[in-house]
Parts: structure tokens; C-alpha cells; sequence
């Protein structure tokens, strides 16, 4: 197959319409309007919020992310990007990060002699045994994420570290869930690397490096931060687009995707008045989560396409910030919440990633996270419930006395985490099947492509979706690994299946 992409011999501007102003949308928005090809116009379903899960929220001027993002990729392209649209903004940021389990405190990543006390020598022998028991007799073919972590870790450090903390997040056994999320969240570390990273830090040889050389994230110990949280950029993203006039407009929820044969002509969107506007265009880029934007397409797509799209799962997020009438509580960048008696999953101390972040230098702000599923018991409490919840767990944990909060704001996420279970890449190979015979669409973005990713990786599909526009290159988005590297063979989600290029060749 071939595409209708822009040509030297093209002259003129064509329409690009862009479905979520996220990092993939205002990546690709941004890219475009540099080319001088492509008049970019993007539609975001937020009535206020440009940023999708990035953006940092104002109240009461205590800024907080829904979630912490760290600004580190091994793209330097992406680097790049983040350098040109904030410049002296963009903060460099010592980590600090620990797991809460128990009562005690233990360093992540992990440092033998933090652990040793904590755990005592006893436990400590016994996650060593069963460690050179996996490795003597590893599973070769780990199916599960609890496989997974136990042939890197060995079974006993994976049940009081792993298992906890991950049935949190996704709200099912880590039996059922995926192997492939291990592997792209903790991709390279093991026992051996964390142990020999902590023993060159004490010897003043620090590297996050593997033994192949690559980077760890989980191994990083500094990152860039935004001093006034991700939503800074964005908002910057936004504004620079607009000046080169593009169009980002917000309160847009989309109704309808005109088809005609292979290709996309229109997008139809509706704002908070009920008034419907129609967005034609040449090109079209999507990161929706896959479930809505099929439903949405005039005509249908096959039943079969519509019921693995709808087949497609999500966890959905909470956070409460918490503002405590105390200027510092610990020195952590973010806390892992490993105790099973609290349904808390992880604590942001939004003052330690940024000054700015806090109005006023005596009180601290903390975001509390739990994960959920839309319409459960915690997604339907009130924010009122949700404040003495979180101000109750933060109290049993022994953190923060229940006087010392003094005002809370509660924010809901849905579809936060696209859910790697066991039969999610038999849905998404049917549904590529399907939308990789559209020439002129791309799908790009966490939800876009239903791939639990950092925002580097999806800002990396969107570039590689404006180069193939533009007709610079003949790649594919789908192979973007988590690093934001592209993989020339693909990913394991391709394995044993063609896909048409979306690019005249």
C-alpha cells in the first residue's frame, strides 16, 4: 500500500488534524508548524488542561502533576525538544526514591547495606537462596509478570517488593498480568545490576549503566524537571503553536470519523454547548484510546475490529494532594507504598521536585496516588471521603499527623494505564490489521497505541509520524520501544504478522 505523503513537488499547506493535545498531540502539532507544510489543528476533550496525563494542576496556586514525570530519555531528539521550548526553566533534579514497607524505609534502587538492616540477615540469606536458585533454574519462557520478575530477582525479594505494590496498580493478581510490562517498566535490572550500581555509588564509581552498556532508567539518579511541573511545557507547547498559527482548541469531544475508502476526510467534534464543528483535512493523527476512536468511525469498522478494540482494558488513577502546614517531611522525590494494609499505592512530594511547585516555603504538598477502576468504590467516593481517606492512611503510616493537614483537592484520571493482560496483544494485532490500511491516520500515544509508555516514547512516535508526512522517512511508530529508540526488527507485537507501509515508497 501506499500513502499520499507530502512530496517535494507538493506545494502548499496541508491540514493536519490531531485528535488530544497529551505529548504525542502537541509533539506532532509542534513539529508540524516548523515544517511550514503542515497547518496543525488539534482537538482536546479537556475544557481547561492541555497535557493529558503531563499536566501539572493549580490549586489554590500548590502545584501537582498527576503523577511525577521525570524529564530522561536516551533520545537526545526528544532532549532536544524539551531544551528548545523551556531553555533555563528545565531544572536539573537529584533523585531520591524508597520503598515504605513495613514502617522502614528502603533505598530504591537498592543498596545492600539499607536493606541488609532493614530486612536483617536472616531474610537477607533467604532472598539470596532463592535468587541462585532462579538463576540455576530459570524459566525460560516467562509468560507472567510474576515470572518475569522472579527469573531477575528470585521469588522471595519479588513477593515483598513487587507483588504488593504491583496488585495495587492494577487491581489483578500478577499472575495475569503481562510479561511485557515487566519487561518494558524494569527492562535490565536484576539483583546483579541494582546490587553492583549500589556497590559502585559507594565507591564513589556511581553508573546506571547495564552490563551491555545501555542505561537504566530505574538506575538514573538525577533527571530535568520543569520548575513550574510538566504542564509548564505544555502549556509553553501550546502557545508556540498558536503563535505559528496552528490551532489547539480545548472542550472538544469527538463524535465522528468520516471514512472514505483507505482514508480519513473529516473529523466531527462537539463542545460543551452541544454545537458540533467539522474539521476536514489531509492527514489525521489519533492518540484517543483505540476503544473510542473506532466507535467513532462512519461507517463501522468489522465487528470483529470493534470487539477486540472494546476487548481492550484500563486502569484508572487517583490523586489527592494534600496540603500539610509543615515546610519538610522527608527528602523523597516520590515514596512506593508497599504496605498491604493501605490501599495508598505511592506519595509525590511536589516541593522536592520543584520550590515552585509550593506558594508558600512553609507548607509542603503531597499527592497521594491510588489506582482504581472507573466506577468502583474508590472512584465513586467523594473528594470530601477521598481527603480524609488519604489524610487517615498518610496518619497510619506514620508520616503526617491528621492536625497537620489543612486542605486537600482530589482529581480523577481514567484510562490511565492501558492493562497488559493476557490477551491484549491478540486485540491490538486485530485492531493494527484494521487502521494500518488507513493511509492517511496514525495512531501515536499511551492510549493512542494502548501501550503503557513515558511520555519520551510517545513524543518519539509523533515525531516519527510527522517525518513520514512530510515524507522524510519510512518508519514505523509501533516499533518506538519504551527508550524511544526505534527498533528497526520491531517489537514482539509484529512477530509473525506484515503490516502495509503507510508510506509511498
Amino acid at each position: 500500500m501506499t500513502n499520499n505523503y507530502i512530496s517535494k513537488d507538493n506545494k502548499g499547506v496541508f491540514d493536519l488534524i490531531i485528535i488530544g493535545a497529551g505529548p504525542a498531540g502537541l509533539t506532532a502539532a509542534y513539529k508540524a508548524i516548523q515544517s511550514e507544510k503542515l497547518k496543525s489543528t488539534v482537538l482536546e476533550k479537556d475544557p481547561k488542561y492541555v497535557g493529558g496525563i503531563s499536566r501539572t494542576v493549580d490549586y489554590k496556586g500548590y502545584k501537582f502533576d498527576i503523577g511525577g514525570h521525570r524529564f530522561f530519555s536516551k533520545s537526545q531528539e526528544v532532549e532536544d525538544f524539551w531544551s528548545e521550548i523551556l531553555g533555563d526553566d528545565l531544572l536539573e533534579r537529584p533523585r531520591l526514591s524508597r520503598i515504605f514497607y513495613k514502617g522502614k524505609f528502603f533505598d530504591y534502587p537498592l543498596k545492600p547495606f539499607n536493606a541488609l538492616f532493614n530486612l536483617g540477615i536472616f531474610e537477607t540469606i533467604l532472598i539470596l537462596l532463592s535468587y541462585f536458585k532462579v538463576k540455576i533454574f530459570p524459566n525460560k519462557n516467562p509468560k507472567t509478570f510474576e515470572e518475569w520478575v522472579t527469573n531477575q530477582f528470585g521469588y522471595r525479594l519479588f513477593s515483598i517488593f513487587f507483588k504488593t505494590y504491583t496488585e495495587k496498580v492494577w487491581g489483578m493478581k500478577c499472575s495475569e498480568i503481562s510479561a511485557d510490562w515487566a519487561a518494558q517498566r524494569i527492562k535490565g535490572l536484576s539483583l546483579s545490576s541494582a546490587v553492583i550500581t549500589a556497590i559502585r555509588s559507594q565507591l564513589h564509581l556511581a553508573s546506571s549503566k547495564g552490563k551491555d552498556g545501555e542505561v537504566i532508567k530505574t538506575l538514573i539518579d538525577k533527571f530535568r524537571y520543569p520548575k513550574c511541573g510538566p504542564g509548564q511545557l505544555w502549556e509553553k507547547a501550546k502557545e508556540l503553536i498558536e503563535k505559528s498559527d496552528g490551532d489547539v482548541v480545548l472542550g472538544q469531544t469527538v463524535q465522528k470519523i468520516e471514512i472514505n475508502q483507505n482514508k480519513v476526510i473529516a473529523v466531527s467534534s462537539e463542545n460543551s454547548f452541544g454545537e458540533i464543528k467539522k474539521y476536514s483535512g489531509d492527514f489525521f493523527i489519533s492518540t484517543m484510546p483505540i476503544k473510542h476512536l473506532l466507535r467513532c468511525f462512519d461507517p463501522k469498522p468489522p465487528r470483529e475490529v470493534l470487539d477486540a478494540s472494546n476487548s481492550l482494558r484500563y486502569r484508572d488513577f487517583i490523586t489527592v494532594a494534600l496540603i500539610i502546614d509543615k515546610k519538610d517531611i522527608f527528602p523523597d522525590n516520590w515514596i512506593y507504598i508497599h504496605d498491604p494494609e493501605v490501599k495508598l499505592g505511592r506519595i509525590q512530594n511536589f516541593k522536592n521536585w520543584s520550590k515552585d511547585m509550593v506558594p508558600d516555603q512553609s507548607k509542603t504538598c503531597l499527592g497521594l496516588e491510588y489506582f482504581c477502576f472507573e466506577g468502583d468504590g474508590l472512584w465513586n467516593m467523594s473528594d470530601a471521603d477521598l481527603i480524609k481517606l488519604a489524610t487517615k492512611e498518610l496518619s497510619k503510616l506514620g508520616l503526617v499527623k491528621n492536625e497537620d493537614v489543612i486542605d486537600g483537592a482530589v482529581v480523577r484520571m481514567p484510562k490511565a494505564y492501558p492493562v497488559y493482560d493476557d490477551v491484549y496483544k491478540k486485540h491490538i494485532s486485530t485492531v493494527r490489521s484494521f487502521t494500518d490500511n488507513f493511509s492517511n491516520l496514525y495512531l501515536v500515544g499511551r492510549n493512542g497505541m494502548h501501550k503503557y509508555n513515558n511520555q519520551d516514547h510517545s513524543m518519539m512516535a509523533a515525531m516519527i509520524a510527522i517525518k513520514n508526512i512530510l515524507g522524510e522517512k519510512d518508519l514505523d511508530p509501533w516499533k518506538v520501544n519504551t527508550d524511544a529508540k526505534y527498533h528497526e526488527e520491531g517489537d514482539n507485537m509484529d512477530a509473525g504478522r506484515s503490516i502495509p507501509s503507510k508510506v509511498k515508497k
